[in-house]
């Protein structure tokens, strides 16, 4: 369930995999230099079901998913 989460991206952690675009393309973009960046209005993952995945597939942990919901989509 994505309802009412928050995901943020710690660019000071971010090393420009790319892991969560190529897992999530419709809520994760890559910047000019190649750093993660949300795609415009998708703060809040737009119901995207990869969200999570795209979060855990990050090698560094520079995303986080978090707020009412997201709790069911954490990994371990």
């Amino acid at each position: 369930m994505t309802d009412d989460i928050t995901i943020s991206i710690d660019k000071d952690v971010c090393i420009g995999a790319g892991q969560c675009a190529l897992t999530a393309p419709g809520v994760f973009t890559q910047d000019d230099d190649g750093y993660s960046e949300l795609l415009p209005g998708k703060e809040d993952g737009g119901g995207d079901p990869l969200v999570h995945e795209a979060a855990r597939a990050c090698p560094v942990g520079a995303i986080t998913v978090s707020g009412k919901g997201a709790e069911a989509g954490q990994a371990r």
